[in-house]
């Protein structure tokens, strides 16, 4: 059995190729399966946002002996029936109970009957309230940096490559991570917070290292084919690719490891939401980004150029030229 660093090497020189680029129809099915199945995911399962993003009441309680969420449950309901209530437990003695924007009154008594039902004074329960306002600024503000985020991306990446379409392919990869990421969390029915959404933004500057190093390497491999070089440019592409592949293993899977310990310690120990919500899209985001990478963005690049008439014309000669040898054989 080959070990790891002769896998690469094999990779690297040729010897060993996996077909992202021939078997690109493929690759382009189960990618649209992915984003379609993702983009219809919240008419199914609505995504779930944070009370910053939908405005509410907020009550937490500290102090607590027997953390059951159903407690603070029956305790909103037997002040303001009917309430929508998420409760979540942080840390072992404090519980967070968020509700349906209520009154100065509801949210007084409220307070009153979690401090009841917990058995803890009435000061180990704080309250806070978000607007709807509030709520709709954040939501606009997430919407323009994640716009900004692309237009410049395309920019710069137009400028450093020098050409449109490795830019538009590196795009599409960036939104092929942000749907199908946005579709997990509906479907696990992960909640929506502003952490969650810089780590949405994070996971894309991932997503744009990971595809930019890649495209370097089939700048190199494409702009070193002349005349002579017996690959069409679609085998190139697919080398550079190859040769990379290691890398993009590595990198995904050193990446993976310190998100997983932040999410573990944030979810399972320190009861940490922000820490939770911000790495927990980073990891989901990290796995999806090197996918779309790999299957995405480089082949997409590929079909882009193929049919330019300098690379066609070259592709044929290069065909014929190989039909030629064998025939000769």
């Amino acid at each position: 059995m080959r070990s790891l660093n002769q896998l690469g090497n094999d990779l690297y020189s040729g010897k060993t190729s996996f077909p992202f680029v021939g078997k690109r129809r493929l690759w382009f099915i189960i990618a649209a399966v992915l984003v379609i199945g993702s983009a219809l995911v919240p008419f199914i399962r609505p995504i779930q946002f944070s009370i910053e993003f939908t405005g509410g009441s907020q009550f937490t309680v500290s102090g607590v002996t027997n953390p059951d969420q159903l407690i603070a449950t029956e305790a909103v309901q037997s002040v303001v029936p009917g309430a929508t209530t998420k409760v979540a437990t942080v840390g072992a003695e404090t519980v967070r109970v968020q509700t349906d924007q209520m009154t100065d009154a509801e949210t007084r008594d409220v307070a009153a009957a979690l401090a009841e039902a917990y058995s803890v004074d009435a000061s180990e329960v704080t309250t806070s309230f978000i607007g709807p306002s509030w709520g709709q600024d954040v939501t606009r503000q997430s919407l323009w940096g994640l716009a900004i985020f692309l237009a410049l991306t395309f920019i710069i990446l137009a400028l450093y490559f020098r050409t449109w379409k490795m830019s538009a392919a590196a795009i599409i990869g960036l939104v092929d991570v942000l749907v199908i990421t946005v579709g997990v969390y509906a479907l696990f029915g992960f909640e929506i917070s502003p952490a969650a959404v810089i780590g949405f933004l994070t996971i894309l500057a991932y997503s744009l290292y990971d595809t930019t190093v890649v495209f370097d390497k089939i700048r190199e491999n494409t702009s070193e084919d002349g005349e002579i070089s017996g690959r069409t440019f679609g085998e190139s592409v697919n080398l550079a690719v190859n040769q990379t592949l290691v890398r993009s293993i590595n990198t995904t899977v050193v990446a993976i490891l310190p998100v997983g310990a932040i999410l573990f310690i944030g979810a399972f120990w320190l009861g940490a939401e922000t820490l939770t919500d911000i790495s927990l899209s980073i990891f989901v985001g990290i796995i999806v980004a090197a996918y779309s990478t790999l299957f995405v963005a480089a082949p997409l690049f590929s079909l882009f150029r193929e049919g330019e008439a300098p690379i066609r014309q070259r592709d044929q000669r290069v065909l014929a030229a190989r039909e030629q040898a064998v025939a000769s054989a």
